[in-house]
């Protein structure tokens, strides 16, 4: 694609890697035909090729977004299919992550909307508040049904109630579970220490499924791995950074660069694990958020490069297997957008869980998003709600008896309309090590 930009703005930065990114691309359309949003709505300014384009436009003219093509922005999941797709290597990601960023500097949006954004972004990253939330959006379910259920998917954006009932739809029906471990404890390893890795706390999911990080901690251990929760870790950045929010994100990236990078030099890691794949495919992009700051720059890179989803690292440990045989339990392996199209991850966990004696089946249209993304089921609730049934329905076909994913948002979003057990991947690996059965499938 030919660009038009002037020395001028090629000498920011952003606009140079906007330029590489934009030249690379020829216009073939291959991206529209694993769309999420074309596929449903058939619009060409809702693909990434029609995306490319109004991004072009906005960056070369140096102009304020117009609402419509604040719209089609806005209705992008990142789920980076696009990328998996494109045969020329265009670097959508970085291209929609600066469009969301001069969108947010730029564009004055409703009253409502910037209200709703604060609030996500303020209490999402705090696992505190977070519980505090959750626990009156469960009290607040059985009014759920005075809340309009759904709207046209082609008109304007959801309105403030529409993305409260969304909100309600994923609050938890029953009672939170106690937090996990705080940061700063260590979890040593049986028998001789074979490595030595940090594990990410996360946000949502330290409040909505501690059993995910404690499953993790019982497979590393158990395999002669010691497990380290730094203290004072913050948020990974992910939901602040996808909204825009690119101050918020960048400071919350050094201070966990910061930490992090004073654990590795003090006491040493091999590995830096994270079992939610959206903070994955986030952490390992430190290098280029902070590529051009001086103090953070190689340390980022350095903690990109540690980074590593908890399949990953398990796929190295030869794991060992329980005698107990798990063949007829029938497992459809989701793969997580963040994970399969973000990071590029695509057949260890199958690998992993198949090793480990589950009878594992692909999903059809596998490579679609469930409509999680992040706090895209709230803010674009229609949309979300069409791409959850439509997975949903693809996973009914190969008629499981339980469902794995890498991913908290996707665990949450399908687990709404499933009709089966939804866990992390790592909950049926941690069993087939000598865990427990995993409490969602019920007695054995």
């Amino acid at each position: 694609m030919k660009t038009e930009f002037t020395l001028a703005q090629l000498a920011d930065p952003d606009i140079a890697v906007a330029d590489k990114i934009l030249r690379a691309c020829v216009h073939c359309g291959f991206c529209t035909a694993t769309c999420p949003t074309y596929v449903l709505l058939g619009d060409e300014l809702d693909s990434p090729r029609g995306r490319i384009y109004l991004i072009k436009q906005m960056l070369e003219k140096d102009q304020a977004p117009t609402a419509d093509v604040v719209k089609h922005i806005d209705r992008c999941l990142s789920c980076l299919s696009c990328m998996t797709t494109c045969p020329s290597g265009v670097h959508y990601m970085h291209l929609v992550d600066q469009a969301r960023v001069r969108i947010e500097k730029t564009y004055r949006r409703s009253l409502t909307d910037r209200l709703l954004r604060s609030v996500l972004a303020y209490v999402l990253p705090r696992p505190r508040e977070f519980r505090l939330v959750m626990s009156l959006a469960r009290l607040g379910r059985p009014f759920k049904a005075l809340l309009p259920a759904s709207s046209q998917t082609r008109g304007p954006a959801p309105s403030l109630l529409r993305r409260l009932r969304a909100m309600l739809d994923l609050a938890p029906a029953a009672a939170l579970p106690p937090p996990g471990p705080s940061g700063g404890t260590v979890f040593p390893a049986q028998g001789a220490r074979r490595g030595r890795v940090a594990l990410l706390q996360g946000c949502a999911q330290q409040a909505l499924a501690p059993r995910i990080n404690q499953a993790a901690i019982n497979v590393l251990t158990r395999h002669g791995i010691e497990v380290v929760l730094v203290k004072d870790e913050q948020c990974c950045g992910a939901l602040t950074h996808h909204m825009g929010q690119d101050a918020d994100a960048l400071a919350r990236a050094r201070g966990n660069v910061g930490v992090w990078s004073a654990e590795a030099s003090a006491r040493g890691l091999d590995a830096i694990l994270v079992t939610t794949s959206g903070c994955g495919t986030v952490i390992k992009d430190y290098g280029h958020m902070l590529r051009e700051d001086p103090q953070y720059a190689a340390s980022a890179a350095a903690v990109s490069a540690l980074a590593k989803d908890i399949s990953e690292y398990l796929a190295g440990l030869d794991l060992q297997t329980g005698k107990a045989p798990h063949g007829d339990i029938v497992v459809a392996y989701h793969s997580a957008c963040s994970l399969q199209h973000g990071q590029k991850i695509t057949s260890i966990p199958k690998e992993l869980l198949s090793n480990s004696g589950f009878v594992v089946k692909d999903i059809p249209e596998s490579h679609l998003c469930c409509g999680s993304a992040g706090t895209y089921n709230i803010l674009q609730p229609d949309i979300a709600m069409k791409l959850r049934d439509r997975k949903v329905a693809n996973i009914a076909t190969v008629k499981p008896n339980v469902i794995a994913a890498g991913n908290i948002g996707c665990m949450m979003q399908i687990g709404q309309e499933a009709g089966v057990p939804v866990v992390h991947t790592v909950e049926l690996l941690d069993w087939a090590t000598g865990g427990p059965r995993p409490a969602r499938l019920g007695p054995a």
